[in-house]
Order: C-alpha cells, then sequence, then structure tokens
C-alpha cells in the first residue's frame, strides 16, 4: 500500500513539474505581448460573443425604424432609406473587425506554431529514447542464458532513430506521387 501511495505522488509530482513548465511558457509568452495587442485581443473577444451579435442588430433594426418612422415618432431624419450612411457605417466595423480578428488570428497562429515545434522535438526526443529502450532490451535478450536467442528484423529495424530529413523528403515525395495520382485521376 504505502509504494502505491508513493508511486501516485511521484506521479503527482511530475505532473506537476509539467504543468508548471508550461504555464511558465504561456506566461512568458504573455508577458511579450504589447499593450496594442492586448487591446486588439480583448476587442476580438468582446465581438465574438453572441451580445455583440444581438447588439449589431438591434442597433441596425433602432437605425432603420427611427429612419423609417421618423415622421410619426416626430424626429428629424438622419439617413434615409435606402440607408447608405448605415451601409458606409456596417462598411467600415466590417474592415475594422476584419483586421481586428486577423491581428489576434496572427498571435495565435505563431503561438501555435512554437507549440507544434515543440512537440515535434519532444517527439523526435521519445522516438530516441524509444529507440534506445529497444536497442538496450535486445542487449538484454542476447546475453541473458535463459532466453532463447532468435533474429527480430523489426526490433533490429527499431533500435535506429528515425532521420527527420528522410521521414519528410519520403513523407513530400509520397505526397507528391499522391497528388500527381490526383491530378491524373481528375483529367
Amino acid at each position: 500500500m504505502v509504494s502505491k501511495q508513493s508511486d501516485i505522488t511521484d506521479l503527482t509530482d511530475i505532473l506537476d513539474r509539467d504543468i508548471e513548465a508550461i504555464v511558465t511558457l504561456r506566461m512568458n509568452a504573455e508577458r511579450k505581448v504589447s499593450g496594442h495587442q492586448r487591446i486588439i485581443e480583448k476587442v476580438t473577444s468582446i465581438l465574438g460573443r453572441p451580445l455583440a451579435v444581438y447588439i449589431t442588430i438591434g442597433a441596425a433594426i433602432v437605425w432603420m425604424s427611427v429612419n423609417t418612422f421618423h415622421r410619426s415618432l416626430e424626429l428629424p431624419v438622419f439617413d434615409a432609406p435606402p440607408f447608405s450612411g448605415l451601409q458606409e457605417i456596417v462598411g467600415l466595423c466590417a474592415l475594422l473587425m476584419t483586421i481586428i480578428v486577423l491581428t489576434t488570428q496572427n498571435r495565435q497562429a505563431k503561438f501555435a506554431e512554437q507549440r507544434r515545434h515543440l512537440d515535434l522535438q519532444i517527439s523526435l526526443l521519445t522516438e530516441r529514447k524509444v529507440s534506445k529502450v529497444i536497442e538496450l532490451l535486445e542487449d538484454l535478450r542476447r546475453d541473458l542464458p535463459s532466453v532463447h536467442n532468435r533474429l527480430d528484423t523489426e526490433a533490429e529495424a527499431m533500435q535506429e532513430p528515425i532521420d527527420p530529413h528522410t521521414a519528410l523528403t519520403a513523407l513530400n515525395q509520397t505526397l507528391q506521387e499522391a497528388d500527381e495520382e490526383y491530378q491524373f485521376d481528375i483529367e
């Protein structure tokens, strides 16, 4: 019972360290964000809520209603139908919203790219570690007299770490061949 509790504690400590490392990386990235970027992301956050949709629809309805029924409401008309002023405002808002969203997405894309690079580095390191474990197991199997020595070509192949450049070249070649085959099928 004590051993299981100790194992759980060790695992919890490892997970806590990993979580702290991830949070530290994220906090370091957030510290580098400019004030302008923070404002743009806050605006994006506000515009991305359902309430923003309802407010926009409500404002457009009020605008059109006031300008359509201005006589019965005893208000001056400031944008008669077909509401060219409203169209200009909507066009400007759409342009600004597009720029704001793209600015936010660019930063998120950079952060996602960093995470993909980190994932790739960890995957490559893990692959090397697994190759080393296979190599050590194969050495142990050969050294133990009680274990039948046999040739395992798959284990032999797995002992060697995969070269990322070779894997990428093979992937690109396969994708190119598939693309060429797809283009041939279309014609």
